[in-house]
């Protein structure tokens, strides 16, 4: 059973960093494109940055173009999102998600979600 789980969401203050994990179970990453999404309060989810299993990555979302980067360890089966100079704005729920596909950015492409990671980025 393909299962994604994030992590490493939490308090921090503005200009700080975060390293979120989303760990892979039931298939190995080198076959999916591996998206990060976010959702905001009283906002759409919207698509962050995704990496192809070529290793590739494309940013979906002008306002993390230069502090946010994704990477993937595929001796752990893991995903992560680099987050710094986070900004208030930042703060959102973090989702990863698994496609068997290109990269996209929009939420109906992805059939299979991780529960959420929350970053709150306050002072």
């Amino acid at each position: 059973q393909l299962k994604l789980v994030e992590s490493g969401g939490g308090l921090v203050q503005p200009g700080g960093s975060l390293r979120l994990s989303c760990a892979a179970s039931g298939f190995t990453l080198n076959t999916y494109a591996i998206g990060w999404f976010r959702q905001a309060p009283g906002k759409e989810r919207e698509g962050v940055l995704c990496i192809r299993n070529s290793g590739g990555s494309t940013a979906y979302a002008d306002s993390v173009k230069g502090r946010f980067t994704i990477s993937v360890d595929n001796a752990k089966n893991t995903v992560y999102l680099q987050m710094n100079s986070l900004k208030p704005e930042d703060t959102a729920v973090y989702y990863c998600a698994a496609v068997r596909s290109p990269c996209s950015g929009y939420v109906s492409e992805y059939p299979y979600w991780g529960q959420g990671t929350r970053v709150t980025v306050s002072p």
